[in-house]
């Protein structure tokens, strides 16, 4: 936000380029333009054929110089180069974005000292430096905190309204540089590890297929056998086997009770199990009608015997009479 509002600023002065043909005019814009408020970034201005082509005027190439310290410099910077080449004097309004620049600079440490702020920004008193400290608050530069009792200015964060030194360009590109090599080794390795995971996912999947293939083959196979037995046992309890018939397959004599494979096996045949089952059915029956048979011979002799007692008591009777 910040840097948009500075660049903005900026426009009106890089359009007045293009009509600034005379060093004079060209000297001119770059007081214009560090005076003005809200211009706190150069390098555009810097980069401008008018303004680079004060470098060979003898008389205004001091403002070329000026507007150099304005964009990446600071005001210890201004007092060190006017004692040797005769920069123009500065506005109070310059004095003050110099200052203010000079503390976005200085702000890289995070606890500054009053002594050591008053030293560099060319101030007199502590009540000077607060209230530039306090300025450059309000307007948006910095955001710290006053300590007077300590003495100290703590910075909280800063505004990113300060150009890059030509002089550090290679340094900073060779840390780029440096980080862009880390970040492709990085990239190189994430890239290694998704092969990786991919290919052992494609072989877990691989894996499972022939798994559920195999699987799948059993179950078809079981149930295949399972059919095949069902039918067998129904063709047995079909009735396709008559009665009489055993394992072997060998076919019974029919008796008394057979026919159509519903009847009984008859009496006395020669049939393996059907033939032991008849003969067992056969064993019990007769035992029931010997039991049968008991009882009624007891109950003839029984009436034999009242008939007997009977045929007693008339004779009496009749020896009696006569």
């Amino acid at each position: 936000m910040e840097q948009t509002k500075a660049l903005n600023a900026l426009e009106p002065f890089l359009a007045l380029t293009k009509s600034a043909t005379t060093p004079r005019q060209a000297a001119d814009l770059v007081v214009r333009a560090t005076s003005a408020p809200n211009t706190y970034l150069f390098t555009e201005l810097l980069q401008t054929p008018q303004i680079q082509a004060l470098s060979t005027s003898p008389e205004y190439s001091s403002h070329l110089t000026l507007l150099q310290i304005f964009s990446h410099g600071t005001y210890t910077t201004y007092n060190t180069t006017t004692a040797s080449q005769n920069l123009p004097p500065l506005s109070p309004q310059q004095t003050l974005k110099l200052r203010q620049l000079s503390l976005l600079t200085l702000a890289k440490s995070r606890l500054l000292s009053y002594p050591s702020l008053i030293a560099s920004l060319g101030l007199s008193t502590a009540r000077e430096l607060e209230d530039l400290v306090t300025t450059s608050i309000y307007a948006g530069l910095v955001d710290a905190t006053l300590d007077p009792a300590h003495e100290t200015v703590h910075i909280h964060s800063v505004a990113p309204l300060r150009d890059v030194d030509p002089a550090a360009v290679p340094a900073l590109l060779s840390s780029l540089r440096a980080w862009a090599g880390r970040c492709e080794a990085a990239l190189g390795d994430l890239d290694a590890k998704v092969k990786t995971i991919r290919a052992a996912a494609d072989a877990r999947a691989q894996a499972r297929t022939e798994w559920e293939g195999r699987v799948g083959k059993l179950v078809e196979e079981e149930g295949r056998a399972g059919t095949g037995n069902n039918g067998q046992q129904g063709q047995f309890a079909g009735g396709e086997w008559g009665p009489g018939q055993g394992h072997g397959g060998q076919q019974q004599q029919h008796g008394g009770f057979g026919g159509g494979g519903s009847g009984l096996p008859a009496r006395g045949s020669q049939a393996g199990r059907g033939g032991r089952g008849l003969r067992s059915y056969m064993k019990r029956g007769s035992g029931h009608m010997d039991g049968a048979r008991d009882e009624v011979d007891d109950e003839a002799m029984d009436l034999d015997e009242e008939e007997d007692a009977g045929e007693k008591k008339r004779s009496s009777r009749r020896k009696l009479l006569g």
